[in-house]
């Protein structure tokens, strides 16, 4: 099949690559369209360095594809629907106008794997209570980053656990989504109703409009202007972790 060798250390310096020419080089030795998948896409946002590498991305397709022809294919994935909407839903975004699918969220199939997993790994543990592990993993709202570090500590040598490891795991779900509902009951009542607003809303959220102040209004019962909406979505946006992005 032949082979290429690209230092990918030097992609973007003086004496390397840039990423266009690599990536075209790439399809040209594979005389067939690339398709490149980045996943946890939006980890970019965090660094000037990863926003430069979407824009570089950007030049490549826009560089590599014409009418008709598609050379570069480009899909990136993420648990974290909001922050990729950053990177297509402004004119400055390196991909606007693309758009976000919801992929469907992971299930018994997971479960099943995870379990298998275990079994394997830990023999002492068979069989492993699938049923409460996907109980554990809807509480954690389908997403596995919580699980698999929850289920990480759970399993951990260190845990010394009295009881079985899958009792544990849905311990720390739950306790997780009583932090949470104590998180939103700790908010003052202003902020409360933004963000209840916001979760609603969805991409349809308008913070000042005359429909959102009346929301407002209603659910705190008494009236909120515009200038009181921001300082609750910037009070919101100032928590550690923030509940809110710019």
């Amino acid at each position: 099949m032949g082979g290429l060798e690209v230092d990918t250390s030097k992609i973007g310096k003086v004496d390397g690559l840039t990423l266009t020419d690599a990536l075209r080089l790439l399809h040209e030795h594979a005389g067939q369209p690339v398709a490149l998948i980045i996943d946890e896409a939006q980890h970019v946002l965090t660094s000037k360095a990863g926003e430069a590498a979407m824009t570089a991305l950007k030049s490549a397709r826009d560089q590599l594809n014409q009418p008709g022809v598609v050379n570069l294919m480009l899909v990136m994935s993420g648990s974290d629907r909001d922050k990729l909407l950053h990177l297509v839903n402004t004119a400055g975004a390196p991909f606007y106008g693309s758009q976000i699918q919801r992929m469907p969220p992971l299930g018994p199939d997971f479960i099943a794997h995870i379990a298998a997993l275990i079994e394997a790994q830990r023999p002492e543990l068979k069989p492993v209570d699938q049923a409460l592990l996907l109980q554990a993993f809807e509480v954690f709202g389908h997403r596995p980053q919580f699980f698999m570090a929850a289920l990480g500590q759970i399993l951990s040598p260190l845990a010394a656990l009295s009881r079985r490891f899958e009792v544990g795991l849905l311990g720390a779900a739950q306790h997780q989504q009583a932090q949470m509902d104590a998180d939103y009951l700790g908010l003052k009542p202003t902020e409360q109703t933004v963000l209840w607003r916001m979760l609603e809303q969805g991409p349809r959220f308008r913070p000042y409009d005359a429909e959102a102040l009346r929301f407002y209004r209603d659910k705190t019962a008494h009236p909120v202007n515009a200038p009181q909406a921001q300082r609750a979505l910037e009070a919101l946006h100032q928590r550690m972790p923030a509940l809110v992005l710019r």
